[in-house]
């Protein structure tokens, strides 16, 4: 459901009652402790934060679906570009990204919102990441 305020659009936080921290752990948990962009293991000197694939600007929902572990730096460094553009910019770095996870999270994301409806604006970003990232 879309929120507006002001005459903009706003995203809602959907959350379903599990908080960001405990998102980030489960999806560490499951990806790995390093940064989905540049590869760096997480510890004491690169801390891990929480990166929507498809920027919540874009219409992306704060679901576990589309958020992914990303370091500091490279959650800034991105801002709201597009997944396969960010990707692109990161293997023209020499950084090994896998495009494997970013599509796959992209798909859980898909079928996420096919169970709970909504996210117009979303549903157009993941079949475009989709298609740029050619898997």
């Amino acid at each position: 459901m879309d929120v507006m305020d002001a005459g903009r659009e706003v995203m809602p936080v959907v959350t379903d009652g599990v908080g960001r921290a405990d998102r980030l752990a489960a999806r560490i948990a499951r990806d790995g402790a390093s940064c989905v962009w540049c590869g760096r293991e997480f510890g004491r000197l690169v801390r891990a934060t929480t990166d929507h694939l498809v920027p919540r600007v874009k219409g992306g929902p704060s679901w576990l679906e589309n958020e992914l572990a990303a370091c500091g730096r490279c959650n800034r460094a991105r801002g709201h570009r597009g997944a396969a553009e960010w990707a692109d910019e990161c293997e023209r770095l020499g950084w090994p990204v896998d495009r494997t996870l970013l599509a796959r999270t992209l798909r859980e994301l898909e079928g996420a919102i096919e169970r709970r409806g909504g996210q117009r604006r979303a549903r157009a970003q993941i079949v475009t990441q989709l298609r740029r990232l050619e898997i």
